[in-house]
């Protein structure tokens, strides 16, 4: 089946009477006290059927190539709107990284930024794969989104993508990047994208750096040790299994890479810093990494951090790239944005 005819009977089938698509999705699925959202579990039980190789099983250039497809399947017909949308070059740990601003009004001048850090295990994925994101969170939010194309492994092992953060949001904090200059910057991403962000948070406050001014974190690895119970109650049937997790983690550790270093597993830190910016975090109720995520929310929330955590009860990981056919992953987007937007408020910034 061609990839247009693929997309076309995907979105006609998500579009079918209730009951309909619940005869074709199966039982309701439930997990601790949740039950998956129906055309969640519709798309998992059409992927399922597609049987698509594993991403584990392909080169880390086929699995780029893959995991490109897949999402694009049930990406947007056409782009989300946006005023502006630029490609532009900012500082890596290693040399200029290509990068990507969307602009929601245009505008010269100060503005609210968000630098936003893709998922994908540190191992897939790019500024394309998460376009739609970026230009939802810019246009609801009014605050420039500024997306990040890191180095990915394992042709470049940790700390690479760590050090590509870093140096990108060293470079917008103090006005580097040509054409944009922050007046509010916040950081965040989805994935392995909140867990460069979490560590990149946590590394500056206990180092007595600036660090980004609110965080926005979409289900991030935090624990790179794999110890919550959420990893084993969902090791099989929702789209990201343990032995996808386990490829990623080797991928970008490497053989001789230490788990628990801060700047994989953020968690791990013995206190956490009160002086954390202020954080929202969404996750998933269908996810691996959810249990991670209550149990950042709980240890932020200890310290006094500001912290609003939002449970999306029946979505899985990855959620951020469904906005366009489910309305469960869209409206968590939009609640997101709204956050930051709140946020700029907050801080008395202005927004276009």
């Amino acid at each position: 089946m061609g990839v247009k005819l693929e997309r076309a009977t995907i979105r006609a089938l998500l579009r079918l009477p209730r009951r309909a698509r619940r005869l074709l999705a199966g039982r309701p699925k439930r997990a601790d006290g949740r039950t998956l959202d129906l055309d969640t579990q519709l798309g998992l039980r059409l992927f399922a059927l597609a049987r698509r190789p594993p991403l584990e099983a392909l080169t880390p250039a086929q699995a780029r190539v893959e995991a490109e497809r897949s999402l694009g399947l049930l990406g947007p017909r056409r782009p989300h709107p946006v005023a502006e949308v630029r490609d532009l070059d900012v500082p890596g740990g290693a040399g200029p990284r290509p990068a990507r601003l969307y602009r929601p009004v245009r505008r010269t001048g100060p503005a609210p930024t968000l630098l936003y850090l893709h998922g994908g295990g540190h191992v897939v994925c790019d500024l394309d794969t998460h376009d739609d994101v970026c230009r939802r969170l810019a246009t609801r939010s009014r605050v420039d989104v500024v997306s990040l194309d890191y180095r990915l492994a394992p042709e470049h092992r940790f700390p690479a993508a760590y050090d590509d953060a870093v140096a990108a949001f060293e470079a917008l904090r103090s006005g580097r990047v040509p054409g944009v200059t922050p007046s509010f910057l916040a950081m965040g991403g989805d994935s392995a994208g909140g867990n460069l962000t979490a560590a990149l948070s946590v590394a500056a406050t206990r180092d007595g750096r600036p660090g980004p001014d609110f965080q926005l974190l979409f289900y991030p690895l935090l624990d790179g040790t794999f110890s919550f119970p959420s990893y084993r109650t969902f090791a099989k049937g929702v789209a990201l299994d343990d032995t996808e997790i386990a490829w990623f983690r080797s991928s970008y550790l490497g053989p001789n890479g230490d788990p628990t270093d801060l700047r994989y597993s953020p968690l791990l830190v013995d206190e956490i810093p009160p002086s954390l910016p202020p954080t929202y975090l969404a996750t998933a109720g269908f996810d691996p990494l959810r249990d991670e995520g209550f149990a950042w929310a709980e240890r932020l929330e200890a310290a006094g951090v500001p912290v609003t955590h939002r449970c999306h009860d029946g979505l899985i990981h990855g959620f951020v790239s469904f906005a366009d056919v489910l309305t469960a992953a869209r409206e968590a987007i939009e609640q997101a944005a709204d956050a930051l937007a709140a946020a700029v408020g907050a801080s008395g910034e202005h927004r276009g």
